[in-house]
């Protein structure tokens, strides 16, 4: 909501400062969001009048003006605007006066100078030149009723500021000028200005038949018909700045007191073209296959859930919305129907979204209008009319069918004390009812509030409560230090914190992101293999309309984000929830019931292995490099690697991750199919973890140092291509004395055929052994017994044998 201060203080002035009046509506819950000046500072500028006009001997387009500027001397002024002519008020800049800065910064100061050898004592100014518009198409021209000589500032009221407010929803009484006065008078006990609303007698008895008939669309339709109105007359300078204050531009003088009305008292209203009407109005929902051109250009199709206003061939405008195009009002509009109504909120919530736009007069109505004022409101539009554009006004037309029922809410004084948390009386209760303008009857410890007409969001004790608090200023409220008892929770030396994982990341080159957990549904179906994902019931936007049930889909997009960016390497985390089906989770204090949500760390890598450097030669990253980085994240523990399918990624370059025995993720580079239809250049590689196993974590024990020697040996093997490195590894691992301490596999050898002692098939591996007794010292003969036992083990579960 946008105001000028000054059209607030002409309904309510406290003797107040601007900026304790902003203080002052933030703190009682209309937050200003903005306080700007109405213009930018500038001095030396008055009003002056052109007294005459020739053309300048040495340029065309230029005029030399003599230019009364209320200093008793006439002044030359050298002018080349195209509007600037003889009789006319314009803004005269005096020499030495400092206009608004341009873009150095700087203040323009006009001094006395010569234009094509014309000595030109002033300079005469349009809005642009003043900063009070982007109008550069000629001279501000004011209005007749300036006086010559007087400061610009103070006929334009340039002094003024500019309040932006942001409004909660439950606000729908502070979306007028009116309405924010009367929470200024409630806070500071100014006095508020009593507003009549004097019927207009009417001149004729033209009424326009109006029928309704969807009470639960409409609940008050009020109207009247106004004649011979003329629709060239031009908008009041004062209507048209207050307008643009509000951030509304002038259209037309009809337009223009609709709008104005809406912003003083919080009504919108819509003026038809009688003549455009057929028949009468029938105020309905609408029906499959009706369309209608809205005054914005947009032709749309409604349906039953839409509110309408049809005359008797079509449909003529969106209840409560917008009007249509077809009974528009136009230059040649000659007789008009002034229409107010009371359209229910739930009728009118969420309609305007459905066709992507917004309208002041939806944004009111779906928060509720005041039913009551529909009448007066008219009068109120009917008395501009005929001050502007002229007219005869003919009869009200005011049919009630059904209006908010006012249902009385009790304030327990008690409970008020309880909640806001400081003693207050009945007395205090009661003076904020009266100030607010609440009805109530009150007994010891209770008030029973009636809630006016113009507030629908008064509904429960806590609302009432929280007027109280509001009034009384949230200021009083006693600074206590919280009682309550401080128990930590320490973590075990096993568990390590979310943010310990998230450093090692970031130590690792990656770089941290934070996604939605709604997410696309084609994610969820490609890339987690999840038939039925949860859907989000209300998404902020279409394609987020499921919960996620893995991180990969938001690191692929991410990776999409930044390539079109042009970014040439990418490292990218995440650490957060998904949410999967799980009939077995039941309701509790961070659970709900049937949806699992464990938390998952996920990582991706895309570009060159290495950052920008001159010390190895550039390489794409592949799974090993990832997989070394999963391995010192999760060191010292040590996870084995399983080959495993993934629908995200590739068949052949994708394992399964197991750490103690327990599969808590998957590692592997993208799907081909995927990298196409996602348009990658390049595979990324990526994993996603359980962050429950990556959080535990073995303490650190002391070991005395060994003080017997070890021994290595190094033996040769041929075994089958389908014998893995981790078979073998657990093989070697289970010796039954325990001399072998560790074996590394650090050779491989693939002939290219014909080998003497290598069958097709098969390949040579070369693995290092490292032996030990804790409490002797090995002999010849304990190592090579140890190493056949080896040999021998590896020969009967793999089939391996030892190369000649």
């Amino acid at each position: 909501m946008q105001f000028p201060e000054s059209w607030l203080r002409e309904f309510c002035n406290p003797p107040i400062t601007t900026a304790e009046l902003a203080e002052l509506l933030t703190m009682s819950g209309m937050e200003v969001e903005e306080a700007r000046p109405a213009a930018p500072p500038f001095t030396g500028v008055v009003v002056g009048q052109v007294l005459a006009v020739e053309r300048h001997p040495n340029a065309d387009r230029l005029n030399v003006c003599q230019v009364d500027a209320g200093s008793g001397t006439p002044l030359t002024i050298v002018c080349g605007a195209p509007n600037v002519r003889v009789g006319i008020k314009v803004p005269c800049a005096l020499v030495g006066a400092e206009l608004p800065p341009g873009e150095d910064g700087k203040p323009f100061v006009i001094k006395l100078g010569k234009l094509r050898g014309v000595e030109s004592q002033g300079m005469l100014c349009s809005a642009r030149e003043l900063k009070l518009s982007e109008d550069h198409g000629g001279l501000l021209i004011l209005d007749d009723g300036a006086t010559v000589g007087a400061d610009v500032r103070g006929h334009l009221n340039l002094d003024d500021t500019i309040f932006t407010l942001k409004l909660t929803p439950n606000l729908a009484h502070g979306l007028s000028v009116y309405g924010i006065a009367r929470e200024v008078a409630a806070l500071t006990g100014a006095p508020l200005k009593t507003v009549a609303f004097p019927p207009v007698k009417p001149t004729h008895d033209t009424v326009l038949p109006v029928k309704i008939e969807a009470p639960d669309l409409c609940g008050r339709f009020s109207g009247r018909v106004v004649r011979h109105v003329d629709t060239k007359a031009k908008t009041p300078a004062w209507m048209v700045d207050r307008l643009a204050r509000c951030g509304q531009r002038s259209v037309t003088a009809l337009v223009d007191i609709s709008n104005y009305v809406m912003f003083e008292y919080g009504r919108p209203s819509h003026i038809f073209d009688f003549d455009k009407i057929h028949g009468g109005l029938t105020v309905r929902w609408g029906r499959p296959g009706e369309s209608l051109e809205l005054l914005n250009g947009n032709t749309i199709e409604v349906d039953a859930t839409v509110g309408v206003i049809a005359d008797d061939q079509a449909v003529e405008s969106l209840a409560g919305i917008m009007g249509g195009e077809a009974t528009a009002v136009s230059e040649s509009t000659r007789h008009v129907y002034v229409e107010a109504a009371f359209w229910w909120p739930e009728a009118v919530a969420g309609r305007s979204r459905r066709y992507a736009f917004a309208t002041d007069a939806g944004h009111r109505f779906e928060r509720g209008v005041d039913p009551a004022k529909t009448v007066e409101h008219i009068e109120r539009i009917t008395q501009l009319i005929i001050d502007i554009c002229g007219g005869e006004a003919g009869p009200m037309d005011d049919q009630v069918l059904a209006l908010p029922e006012a249902k009385p809410v009790t304030l327990r004084v008690e409970r008020a004390t309880k909640v806001i948390g400081m003693p207050v009386t009945q007395e205090q209760c009661e003076g904020v009812m009266r100030r607010l303008g609440l009805a109530f009857t009150s007994e010891p410890g209770l008030l029973h509030v009636t809630p006016p007409s113009w507030r629908f969001d008064l509904k429960i004790e806590e609302d009432l409560i929280e007027e109280v608090i509001r009034v009384l200023g949230y200021r009083t409220l006693p600074d206590t230090p919280p009682r309550a008892p401080v128990r930590p929770r320490p973590q075990t030396e096993t568990r390590r914190g979310l943010n310990a994982i998230r450093h090692a990341l970031a130590a690792l080159d990656f770089q941290e992101t934070i996604n939605f957990s709604f997410v696309e549904e084609r994610w969820e179906h490609e890339l987690a293999g999840n038939p039925d994902p949860i859907r989000v019931l209300n998404p902020i936007a279409s394609p987020l309309a499921v919960m996620r049930s893995s991180l990969s889909g938001s690191l692929v997009a991410v990776l999409q984000y930044n390539l079109a960016r042009r970014a040439s390497r990418v490292r990218v985390f995440e650490i957060g929830r998904i949410y999967r089906r799980d009939a077995q989770v039941a309701d509790g204090e961070v659970a709900v019931a049937g949806v699992h949500q464990p938390v998952r760390v996920a990582a991706l890598a895309w570009g060159p292995a290495d950052a920008l450097q001159w010390g190895s030669k550039e390489r794409p990253v592949d799974f090993f490099d990832l997989k070394g980085d999963l391995e010192a994240l999760l060191a010292p523990r040590k996870a084995q690697f399983e080959p495993a399918d993934h629908p995200a990624l590739h068949p052949g370059r994708c394992a399964r991750v197991l750490l103690d025995g327990c599969d808590i993720g998957v590692i592997g580079e993208l799907h081909p199919r995927w990298r196409q239809a996602y348009e990658l250049p390049s595979a990324p590689v990526l994993f996603e973890l359980d962050a429950a196993a990556l959080r535990e974590r073995a303490v650190p024990s002391f070991v005395p140092i060994p003080r017997q020697q070890v021994a290595w040996r190094d033996v040769a093997l041929v075994a089958d291509d389908k014998v893995t490195h981790a078979a073998l590894m657990q093989a070697i691992g289970a010796s039954a004395d325990g001399l072998v301490r560790s074996a590394r596999l650090f050779d491989v050898y693939r002939p290219a055929a014909g080998s003497a002692d290598l069958k097709s098939g098969e390949r040579s591996l070369a693995v290092r052994l490292e032996l030990l007794d804790e409490e002797t010292t090995l002999t010849d003969e304990r190592i090579e017994a140890a190493v056949a036992e080896v040999l021998a083990r590896l020969h009967e579960r793999l089939g391996v044998r030892r190369r000649g």
